[in-house]
């Protein structure tokens, strides 16, 4: 790539503080200045964002714009997937630009902005604006946006590979396309750190999909992290459970060590429940802090303040803060659980020490035994620099709909000009004319069989052909109600005095009455009141129970489940293992057999006057489950008188009342074709994949001024529109969107149809006298996969132990 020469203001800069600008920092401006979009890849610490704006500081040097003055208006937009990577990058870059002295605005945007900072930002833009793709998605809907945009001249996308392949990907790509018709010579960079396929995501962020516009940029390597794995140091490493909670006073040993550790979890419950345990070990007083989504804004800013002025010894948190958050006095990163990929763990251990020349420093804390495989698996592929991949789909119809909506907002449209944009983004550059139009006729009336109904009227052609509102309050209504993270509904959690805590989930409150206590942000809380969408708590000491939530699963990664397999594959590898991990595999591998690549493991064996079949998939738990009801499904109608299945991430149990002699045509690919299509259609998950797309396509509003409808409201209004479109309708836009998710993210149809296309002719059954060992992770979650995990692990030990009797015991067969 060609060189560029840097503004001195810039080299003047880094020199000053004893550091050298990197060699893909220096070929991300050159990209920049050869009038190429930009994709770089690099490894976390190594300045990925401040190369993504480095074009743009460089235009703000006296230097560069000289005696015709500073650059007016909005110039750069940072879109990131979390709110909280925003405001630290916002931290970060305020203290270049006032050290190099640039006449420079920075602002962020999000749904915690007040309102009156969000208007005067459209009439009076800072230069830089830090957002998130639903903020900015809201600003392009507006008739100013015109004018806000005309002028900008680059975006930055941070941490691409945490959105791009899903919804949020699908309307940012949308935007960018509007962005780059409103600027024409807007330049697009986006960064990560753990991108598989550097060159799809190339494709997803060039204009029309041309690879040869954008300047890929693969960074310098940095140290290799320091990566442990943590084992009970007198106990065995548990059979079942996820919490990890044998762990806590090593945990807490690690934190009176080290200067600050951060602390991840899976799940919003199990940050609550490892704060709630470590908060007991704490006879110190350490400070120790808690970050998760449904904390409020108050709490979530100053915990982050506190972190980034050093002021915690700890911090467990989730995914809220896995991305990019740069608070260099963090010397351990722990991984309690499973981390379910190579890339979301590299990512994470990137928070420690956050510098590319010196090694970030991890412990992985295994929850049960296929965890501690899982531990070793993501180990190696970290140490091996190998990534997870996800792979790009079709863009969302109910994601096209929101945007089309959006549109018109802004100003009146030309249906040719509009669709020719939107074909210009990589996930909707294959939506012909038919589908268009269908598109465009549910934005403007609803459906045929919604027609009659004046609400779902939101646009009309005029004489010319040119689209827009029929009435100005749609666009209220749209800002209202615009967005794409559907969360199962919330009722905020108060003090008296109206001081916010946060949110807990709708299922959760309604389970709560007057006196019962509850575990939130660390504190235990009394119920005094449940009023509309609010629970009103104060203080108490009591011991407390911990808010479960719905949030959907990590997935565990295809790249990371052949791995687990390969090592269980390996028996030459088994000796790197600990004793009681070893020696459950070598009872397993004599008692029964292994799993192989390429093969499915089926064991069948009675247990408590039951008949059971475990299945060892390895392809998460969303296809294990939607396994789980065909085959049962199957059983009933062979007479196999099923009573229930149970799924994990890698196996699953299924029992019943007579034994599975043959479990090929319970398996037999065709179940796809045939039951799964009536299963789908007879499920919740279809249902609720309607909700989902019927919210974000906005034909159900759960906003009002000043009203929010409750959960319960929203699903009654759905379902009665699902019920009327399969009747009157089955090819409205509406329920082919919901198929695609039902079939694609809610079952992992993929990942399942491989499965059984493989098991057709691989079937391994093993007919046993009793418990397997590997079987027993799976059979001590029957009856209690619908409690909180955390809460179950002590019941778990117990009943663990003794399946592990009976599976690990060497002696003659049972009788």
């Amino acid at each position: 790539m060609s060189k560029a020469v840097i503004p001195h203001e810039i080299e003047d800069w880094f020199a000053g503080r004893g550091w050298t600008i990197r060699r893909h920092q220096r070929d991300m401006f050159a990209a920049a200045k050869a009038g190429k979009h930009g994709m770089l890849v690099a490894d976390t610490g190594a300045g990925k964002t401040l190369a993504g704006f480095l074009p743009t500081l460089a235009d703000f040097c006296p230097s560069e714009f000289g005696a015709d003055g500073a650059p007016d208006g909005l110039h750069t937009l940072y879109v990131s997937p979390l709110k909280a990577l925003a405001h630290d990058v916002q931290r970060n870059l305020v203290t270049p630009v006032e050290e190099m002295g640039l006449p420079l605005r920075i602002e962020t945007r999000s749904g915690d902005t007040p309102s009156d900072r969000k208007k005067r930002q459209r009439s009076k833009p800072p230069n830089i604006l830090l957002t998130t793709p639903e903020s900015l998605s809201l600003l392009l809907s507006y008739p100013d946006s015109f004018d806000l945009f005309r002028g900008l001249k680059r975006i930055v996308i941070d941490e691409v590979h945490a959105f791009a392949t899903g919804k949020r990907g699908d309307l940012l790509a949308l935007c960018l396309s509007r962005l780059q018709s409103i600027a024409p010579d807007m330049q697009r960079a986006a960064l990560s750190a753990t991108v598989a396929d550097p060159e799809a995501f190339q494709a997803w962020l060039a204009p029309w999909g041309d690879v040869d516009q954008v300047a890929l940029v693969i960074g310098e390597e940095g140290a290799e992290p320091d990566l442990e794995i943590l084992l009970p140091q007198e106990e065995r490493v548990p059979w079942g459970g996820h919490a990890a909670t044998w762990a806590i006073p090593q945990l807490y040993e690690q934190i009176r060590t080290n200067k600050t550790t951060l602390i991840f979890t899976n799940t919003r419950f199990l940050a609550e429940f490892i704060f709630q345990n470590l908060w007991e070990a704490n006879d110190e007083q350490l400070p120790i802090g808690i970050h998760h989504g449904s904390l409020s804004r108050e709490a979530r800013r100053k915990v982050e303040g506190a972190m980034a002025r050093g002021e915690l010894r700890a911090l467990v948190a989730t995914a809220s803060l896995d991305l990019g958050v740069d608070w260099g006095d963090i010397d351990c990163v722990v991984q309690m659980g499973a981390p379910k990929g190579s890339s979301r763990l590299l990512q994470r251990i990137g928070r420690a020490n956050h510098t590319l020349d010196q090694r970030s420093r991890a412990l992985l804390v295994p929850g049960n035994r296929f965890e501690f495989l899982e531990a070793i698996a993501a180990k190696d592929a970290v140490e091996e620099g190998q990534r997870d991949g996800e792979d790009f789909r079709d863009g969302g119809l109910d994601v096209l709909a929101q945007h089309v909506m959006a549109c018109a907002c802004a100003a009146p449209f030309d249906e040719a000009a509009l669709l020719a944009e939107i074909r210009s983004s990589l996930p909707y550059a294959g939506i012909d004319q038919p589908l268009w139009e269908r598109v465009l006729g549910f934005v403007e009336t609803g459906g045929y069989s919604l027609k009659a109904y004046d609400r779902f009227k939101r646009i009309t052609r005029d004489k010319n052909g040119t689209w827009r509102l029929t009435h100005p309050e749609h666009a209220a209504r749209h800002r209202l109600n615009a967005g794409i993270i559907i969360d199962s509904e919330m009722l905020n959690v108060r003090f008296k005095n109206g001081r916010s805590l946060g949110r807990v989930e709708e299922r959760f409150a309604a389970s709560l009455s007057p006196g019962d206590t509850f575990a939130f942000a660390g504190t235990s809380l009394e119920v005094e009141q449940i009023k509309d969408m609010d629970v009103f708590v104060r203080a108490s000491k009591k011991s407390a129970m911990i808010p479960s939530y719905g949030g959907a699963r990590m997935p565990l990664s295809t790249h990371l489940a052949d791995r687990v397999r390969a090592l269980l594959d390996d028996r030459a590898g088994w000796g790197r293992f600990p004793d009681d991990v070893r020696e459950w595999l070598e009872v397993q591998d004599w008692r029964s057999q292994m799993p192989a690549p390429g093969q499915l493991l089926v064991e069948s064996f009675p247990h408590s006057k039951r008949h059971y079949t475990v299945y060892y998939t390895f392809e998460g738990w969303n296809a294990n489950q939607s396994l789980g009801m065909l085959i049962t499904r199957r059983m009933e109608d062979r007479g196999l008188q099923p009573g229930g299945f149970v799924a994990n991430d890698y196996s699953l149990g299924v029992w019943g009342l007579q034994p599975v002699t043959d479990p090929r045509p319970l398996l037999s690919p065709d179940i796809l074709a045939d039951e799964f299509v009536d299963w789908v259609q007879d499920s919740h998950l279809l249902r609720r994949a309607f909700r989902e797309v019927a919210v974000i396509s906005g034909l159900i509003e759960r906003q009002h001024p000043g009203k929010r409808k409750s959960g319960k409201q929203v699903t009654f209004s759905t379902d009665l529109i699902y019920d009327v479109l399969r009747k009157h309708e089955p090819d409205h836009v509406l329920l082919e969107a919901a198929w695609a998710d039902a079939r694609a993210r809610l079952t992992d149809i993929g990942r399942l149809a491989d499965l059984l296309e493989r098991s057709a002719e691989q079937v391994n059954h093993v007919e046993l006298d009793r418990v397997s060992p590997l079987a027993v992770p799976v059979m001590v979650m029957i009856g209690r996969e619908s409690v909180p995990q955390g809460a179950i692990d002590d019941e778990l030990l117990l009943e663990a132990e003794s399946l592990a009797g009976a599976a690990m015991r060497v002696d003659t067969p049972l009788e």
